[in-house]
């Protein structure tokens, strides 16, 4: 079997986003509505862009001595990115947080004043795209997702910076976290890896979703205690399906669910063997300063930070340690993959 030909500036960005072990193990602080939401629910009024600005600096400042990478945003993280722990990778985000519930599809946006060359500039190792897919939407609706997927992709090529896709599933009928949608979500999962691993769309890294949901896996943490959708072997087979049909090296996301959940379901992902390449993890990391800091501030936010922060951050490196393989695994290792100029 040759080599994988990889190009000199996505090669050595993507290994400036992993540890001394090539694998991801990042920080994803690129929340914006979400995170003023948070706030506000707190406190009306304090999810200000200074608020949310002075939050990211202080997780940046604090969790990436502990982290890879973090990813960011434009709008509120570039004074964050700039205090991030020496050697640091950096990803930063180039969609408009959220989407339209008015229109159909939650159609992706770029932020209007901002391309890749203009990340590249401000210092990113990686852009970061959100995508909503639902394979079973209108072929109209998904033609306008790939497309939009590929100029991205393009974007990215000419710059020879890495090209991070964030798909999420979703569904017309169904809510998120309904166990109707929890049944559909592995093969939501699985359709959306095999379409966007193709070459077309120039993605260098998957950030996927977990397939299952543990709200309805018996004997999880996050077990609601009424509804099964899947038993711990299937659990086990929807996660060596979805690596079975990635052709890219792929992370997993938190999904916002608490730290001991998203552990729990790494810890069944290694038991599945697969090769995932680590985490951009974020509100199961720092969720729980939210509170701190709306209601006591700044210093009260660095101090959980310096706590109990860095100990989600460090027991989550303890499992990824156990459970995660370096990002060109899936290539056959380093020596499968030939660097060009």
């Amino acid at each position: 079997m040759g080599k994988i030909q990889m190009s000199r500036g996505k090669f050595e960005h993507l290994q400036a986003c992993t540890n001394a072990d090539g694998i991801i193990a990042a920080v994803a602080m690129d929340q914006r509505n979400s995170l003023k939401k948070s706030m506000e629910k707190l406190v009306e009024g304090s999810g200000t862009p200074e608020a949310i600005t002075t939050f990211k600096r202080k997780v940046s400042q604090i969790l990436t001595r502990y982290a890879s990478a973090i990813l960011l945003d434009p709008e509120y993280g570039l004074p964050a990115l700039q205090e991030r722990v020496q050697g640091r990778g950096a990803l930063l985000s180039y969609e408009v947080t959220g989407y339209d519930p008015l229109v159909v599809g939650r159609l992706p946006r770029l932020l209007p004043n901002w391309s890749a060359r203009r990340l590249v500039e401000v210092g990113t190792d990686a852009v970061k795209i959100l995508l909503y897919y639902n394979p079973a939407d209108a072929g109209w609706i998904n033609e306008i997702k790939q497309a939009f997927v590929e100029r991205v992709g393009d974007e990215c090529r000419a710059l020879d910076i890495p090209f991070f896709l964030e798909p999420l599933a979703y569904d017309n009928m169904h809510p998120e976290q309904s166990f109707e949608f929890a049944c559909l979500k592995p093969g939501y999962v699985r359709s959306i890896i095999e379409e966007f691993s193709q070459p077309r769309y120039g993605v260098d890294m998957l950030k996927v979703e977990i397939p299952i949901n543990s709200a309805y896996l018996a004997g999880t943490h996050g077990f609601k205690g009424n509804q099964v959708a899947y038993d711990w072997q299937e659990a086990r087979e929807h996660f060596q399906a979805l690596a079975a049909i990635s052709s890219l090296p792929f992370i997993f996301l938190s999904g916002g669910v608490d730290d001991a959940i998203f552990r729990e379901q790494l810890e069944l992902a290694a038991e599945a063997s697969i090769p995932f390449s680590g985490v951009l993890c974020g509100r199961a990391t720092w969720k729980g300063g939210i509170p701190v800091f709306v209601n006591d501030g700044e210093a009260a936010l660095e101090e959980w930070l310096q706590e109990q922060g860095v100990q989600n951050v460090q027991t989550l490196n303890a499992v990824l340690s156990q459970c995660a393989r370096p990002w060109h695994t899936i290539y056959g290792g380093l020596e499968a993959i030939q660097v060009t100029d």
